[in-house]
């Protein structure tokens, strides 16, 4: 009553609103991104020896495993085929092989290309020249918003073709586009709930929570912190977090399983009270059968599924959701929340201004 039922109206007027879209600039990008594929395309080809079809698993598969020999990591459920999920190439890739790798960035711009770059011009209203998605309050085990047809939440942030990409969505003429986020809404929830007081102090003075985590791992002062140990210790936050393996840290890093597994066990010597408080949160899911947000949403877990006395490395997928669940479904109760208090005020204040 007081959240998701009310949040409807708010989400019926921003999918209403929609957000525009310069088409232009899209079909512009459309042409160097299918000659960048083409390149692509001959260098796998060279490093495969021969022509084949990319996209078919099948001919994929011939390719890795049959005639380069490369270790095959994991079947597939139906045929007992060796895969070719992304997964599978990312790990080949650790594994120091080439074309692995040229293949991820391959489907990589493939997606992109054409999931964004050549569908959205297709989606615009002619109403109203503008892309309206559908946000969905109840697909999303956490209670986060997702966002389908299109999917507008997807589209990466960190490589360049994703920043191109945003770069089409525009503003009405006379209209300027503002962007406001939480910082680290997730980590600030962990320290919350943990206690930790060294997270917390980093916090509670504005320090950059990354580098500090990373002067604590390498015993190093925060002045004196790469930019390469930030982006490890930032890994390892959110690794955590979401209850990241040591060989799915090592995947994320291009690192080695033993040396990422240091680097949790490190983090965990650091911040003691962070695996104190997941193992708390395990035991009382097992004991309830549920774990809540921070405003009482609840997410139910067989507590069979929940064993006592996990260690961090060996925890099941049913054990890392429930260790998440409370974080960033928290994360997603105060996001709706702000949105909509957002709406309320401009409504109140009959401000010139509308959420997108």
């Amino acid at each position: 009553d007081r959240l998701e039922i009310p949040l409807i109206d708010v989400l019926i007027e921003i999918e209403a609103t929609g957000i525009r879209l310069d088409t232009a600039f899209l079909q512009r990008l459309s042409g160097p991104m299918q000659e960048q594929l083409a390149e692509m395309e001959s260098e796998i080809h060279r490093l495969a020896g021969r022509s084949f079809n990319i996209d078919s698993p099948r001919q994929l598969a011939q390719v890795l495993f049959e005639e380069l020999k490369l270790p095959v990591q994991k079947k597939t459920g139906v045929t007992g085929a060796a895969s070719t999920d992304r997964e599978t190439l990312e790990r080949l890739a650790v594994l120091g092989y080439e074309l692995p790798r040229r293949l991820i960035e391959y489907r990589e711009i493939s997606k992109l290309k054409g999931t964004y770059v050549d569908a959205l011009p297709k989606l615009v209203n002619p109403g109203t020249g503008r892309v309206h998605t559908s946000f969905n309050q109840t697909v999303a085990a956490t209670g986060r918003l997702s966002s389908s047809e299109p999917n507008l939440q997807n589209i990466p942030t960190r490589t360049d073709t994703g920043k191109q990409i945003r770069q089409a969505f525009i503003p009405e003429d006379g209209w300027v586009l503002v962007t406001a986020d939480y910082s680290q809404i997730e980590l600030r929830l962990l320290a919350h709930f943990c206690g930790d007081e060294t997270l917390r102090r980093a916090f509670e003075e504005d320090r950059d929570v990354h580098t500090a985590v990373a002067a604590q791992i390498f015993q190093v002062p925060e002045d004196q912190v790469t930019p390469n140990q930030r982006r490890l210790a930032k890994t390892v936050n959110f690794g955590v977090l979401y209850g990241m393996s040591a060989y799915g840290l090592a995947v994320r890093l291009g690192i080695s399983r033993e040396e990422a597994g240091r680097f949790i066990n490190d983090y965990f010597a650091r911040y003691p009270k962070v695996l104190e408080y997941q193992q708390n949160l395990l035991a009382k899911c097992r004991q309830t059968g549920y774990v809540a947000t921070i405003l009482g949403r609840r997410r139910r877990f067989e507590p069979s599924a929940i064993r006592p006395h996990t260690t961090y490395r060996d925890r099941t997928q049913a054990e890392r959701e429930a260790i998440n669940m409370e974080i960033q479904g928290s994360a997603a109760d105060l996001l709706k929340q702000a949105m909509l208090q957002v709406h309320r005020r401009l409504k109140s204040e009959k401000l010139r201004a509308r959420m997108l």
